[in-house]
């Protein structure tokens, strides 16, 4: 989704291995000199006489074959949907660990619900692997082409609220946008958003039928130069209800711009969709994405934004994983901040740090890094702040406060497990240390830790590295051919537990390991154990 391109998890599953591309040897004759035939004529030569061949009988030339015949020929007939791709995602099995019939047992419809009703993850652990899962490659289930499309519409759907603009745009394109109206008016809304709508407008104005959207097509008609066709499709429109006021309203000014220069603005629609957005910054009249849903938040990291504009949308995608970290951090230190307060102070206390950190200067470190690591988590960016500056940070030796943040940083970073190895027994994490520890080194057993937590959500942990027993209906899924079905129901286990459900982070955690995902269930383990993600 923080996630970098996309942060991956490699299963037990095999992964594929890629055949090797070989390049052919190409030898280059030296070149030949344009009068080398004046200057070296070559000798004479008898040449052979042609054989006298027997005049073949004239063909016809572009001509449909005769039949010798009067019986039927054989036709050979092909579902169109035999031919369809089968494989959609972004990102192979080589990398993911999962295989391609990851969807491929389950019924297209409840896949689609499932990923529908997923809530938004407070672990960044479970972001990664629900990214995982919407950009992995993999085949549809039964279904043809129509199960396709709608596994791909969920997949994209689910990508663009998010916030992932960009993977869910080029997971629309791979599977073929005009393949189907509501794929079709994904990829527009998706264009609209990033400002490529013309290659949408295109394909349009070539199948006018793609869309039933008659605010997209007067949009593209008019963006193609033909504004009198525009203007007639604006006006039937209006007259017949067509469109809701707030659109007709701004289409109105799109389409005759010297008759509103004098207007007051208009007001913010209620219900925002990727057309309207796009038309009231056409206008001149851009609207801010702090109060949309985070899918507008993309609009606003292109530098016709403000710096402000530009880091509280970067901010709002990182929680969700749907921004790489270093994209976050390079906004962070793009320039001085001018003001004080909100996320001035945070950008301030990021780059102080980040000037002490390449100093190498312990002192200097152990006077900012507090600060940072506190306006961090009040925005609940911890996990991004660890895996931007803790590899960097690990080889410095610090302290007290600095000392444990410092520790708190590995355990949430990639290098969970050497942190926990070298970690210092003086440095004290709270009640939960050793179990901390034990989990990310993959340790924890009952015979060597001990004492079992007393509260709820630790003991759950306990319970699941102790005694694994993944849920049985969840791993019979995934032996049945229905692996994504059965990650689904455990990232919505997984989040309930995160927020208190002893009982289902433990069933999470185990169905977690028993399918292979061992990284996933101890990271997300010590997410929890480090952050508090209750509400």
């Amino acid at each position: 989704m923080g996630a970098g391109v996309w942060p991956v998890f490699c299963g037990a599953i095999i992964c594929a291995a890629l055949p090797a591309l070989s390049v052919a040897e190409q030898k280059t004759a030296a070149p030949l000199s344009v009068i080398d035939w004046l200057d070296k004529p070559a000798p004479a030569a008898k040449l052979p006489r042609a054989p006298v061949a027997k005049p073949a009988k004239p063909k016809r030339v572009n001509e449909p074959a005769v039949t010798s015949s009067g019986t039927a020929p054989q036709v050979l007939t092909q579902s169109l949907e035999a031919s369809a791709p089968r494989a959609v995602g972004l990102v192979p099995s080589s990398i993911t660990g999962m295989q391609p019939d990851l969807w491929s047992g389950s019924d297209v419809t409840e896949i689609a619900r499932h990923i529908a009703a997923l809530p938004e993850f407070d672990l960044p652990a479970a972001n990664a692997l629900f990214f995982t899962l919407l950009l992995a490659e993999a085949d549809a289930p039964a279904g043809g082409m129509t199960a396709l499309n709608t596994l791909t519409h969920a997949r994209v759907e689910k990508l663009m609220l998010l916030g992932a603009v960009d993977p869910a745009l080029a997971l629309v394109e791979q599977a073929g946008a005009t393949t189907s109206s509501a794929l079709f008016d994904q990829w527009a809304a998706l264009s609209l958003l990033v400002g490529t709508e013309d290659a949408a407008c295109g394909a349009l104005s070539r199948a006018p039928n793609l869309t039933q959207d008659t605010g997209l097509r007067i949009f593209c008609t008019a963006r193609s130069g033909d504004w009198d066709t525009a203007a007639l499709t604006f006006g039937t429109a209006k007259a017949l209800g067509l469109l809701p006021r707030p659109t007709l309203d701004v289409l109105d000014r799109f389409l005759n711009p010297d008759l509103f220069e004098d207007a007051a603005p208009l007001p913010t629609p209620r219900q925002m969709d990727p057309l309207t957005f796009r038309l009231f910054e056409t206008i001149g009249e851009a609207l801010p994405t702090g109060p949309l849903p985070r899918t507008y938040a993309v609009a606003d990291l292109r530098d016709l934004s403000g710096w402000k504009s530009q880091l509280e949308a970067a901010e709002r995608l990182a929680r969700a994983g749907a921004l790489p970290d270093n994209r976050l951090l390079g906004l962070y230190t793009d320039r001085q901040p001018a003001a004080s307060g909100g996320i001035w102070d945070r950008v301030r206390a990021v780059q102080q740090f980040d000037t002490a950190l390449h100093t190498g200067s312990a002192d200097a470190i152990a006077k900012t890094l507090p600060e940072a690591w506190r306006q961090m988590g009040q925005n609940a960016l911890e996990v991004t702040f660890a895996a931007v500056f803790q590899e960097e940070l690990s080889g410095i030796a610090l302290s007290g406060t600095s000392a444990r943040i410092q520790a708190q940083m590995g355990l949430l970073s990639p290098d969970y497990e050497s942190v926990a190895v070298t970690l210092p027994a003086t440095v004290s994490l709270g009640d939960d240390t050793a179990l901390m520890r034990a989990v990310a080194q993959g340790m924890l057993d009952v015979a060597t830790f001990g004492t079992p937590p007393e509260t709820a959500l630790p003991r759950a942990i306990y319970d699941a590295f102790t005694t694994p027993r993944p849920r049985a209906e969840w791993f019979e899924m995934a032996q049945k051919g229905q692996l994504g079905e059965a990650l689904l129901m455990t990232l919505d286990a997984l989040h309930d537990g995160a927020r208190g459900d002893s009982l289902g982070l433990r069933d999470a955690l185990g169905t977690l390991r028993a399918l292979g995902l061992e990284d996933t269930a101890r990271r997300a383990s010590l997410q929890i154990l480090l952050l508090d993600r209750r509400p």
